[in-house]
């Protein structure tokens, strides 16, 4: 059987060697012959130029035959004199298919039986809240001498109700202070930590502030502080209210509201002659 192949190149000896080559033909072979289709052109100065191309014929040898498929014997069968008598289904088994177990909601955590109705409502605001957020704690609640009220949480996952350098902790206490004191003649400050997150946090805030309050004395120049919310900022001020040689004041808007501890230039005395009694 007779095959062909075409090639292009610059050239026509370029173009059967790429032929020979891809056939795996040597040029001596009598298996091929070739004919030229386009003769090679160079054109003007590159243009309009174009390749040899040549037609490769070779021989290869014919597909044999496949060979037919033998006929398959037909299949004897044998009729039975009397069908058997069909057998009665048996019964289909029993499956007990349990119920799903259904996990109960958790409840509340159980109030003492003496606590006052403002306590109680605190509890049951905070245990739904931390149930909704997926958060098991336990809720401590005592009294402040102000007369406020302190709520202290504990357990696992605590980082959660922190958050960000205490920001999801005061969101959950603005909430508590809302929920608690709504429709309520006097108003209960509520204070909400957690894992004593807040003591920690105020004792980490005056050493910052004595630290900053030093440097303003050193290079005599005010020290901005990073943006605070306004519990931390008071817990600068307070730090420092007594500070000799500072002064702190709050500057920016929330939620970019900053603490500047100021150097004070201490006052000098004066040169002015004391009078003298004599006696």
């Amino acid at each position: 059987m007779t095959k062909t192949l075409e090639k292009r190149a610059k050239t026509v000896d370029e173009a059967l060697a790429a032929a020979l080559a891809e056939l795996g033909l040597d040029r001596d072979s009598m298996a091929y012959e070739y004919e030229i289709l386009e003769l090679p052109k160079s054109g003007f100065l590159g243009i309009g130029a174009s390749p040899a191309v040549i037609r490769v014929s070779y021989e290869v040898p014919d597909p044999e035959p496949a060979a037919p498929a033998p006929t398959p014997a037909p299949e004897k069968t044998t009729r039975p004199a009397k069908e058997p008598k069909a057998e009665e289904p048996a019964p289909a088994a029993k499956v007990e298919v349990s119920a799903p177990t259904v996990e109960e909601p958790k409840a509340e955590e159980a109030a003492p039986a003496d606590e006052n109705p403002e306590y109680a409502a605190i509890r049951s605001f905070l245990s739904g809240l931390l149930e909704r957020m997926n958060v098991k704690a336990g809720i401590e609640i005592s009294p402040r001498d102000n007369g406020g009220v302190n709520v202290n949480l504990t357990g696992g996952g605590m980082g959660a109700i922190i958050g960000r350098r205490g920001e999801t902790l005061d969101a959950i206490q603005h909430l508590t202070n809302y929920v608690v004191n709504r429709g309520s003649d006097k108003h209960m400050h509520i204070s909400v930590d957690a894992e004593s997150y807040r003591s920690k946090r105020e004792e980490s805030l005056t050493k910052l502030a004595e630290k900053m309050a030093e440097k303003a004395i050193k290079y005599k120049r005010s020290m901005a502080l990073e943006p605070m919310n306004s519990y931390e900022r008071h817990v600068i001020h307070t730090a420092l209210q007594n500070y000799e040689g500072v002064t702190t004041s709050s500057t920016g808007v929330e939620p970019n509201r900053r603490v500047v501890v100021s150097y004070v230039k201490p006052e000098q005395p004066s040169n002015k002659p004391q009078s003298r009694e004599w006696a």
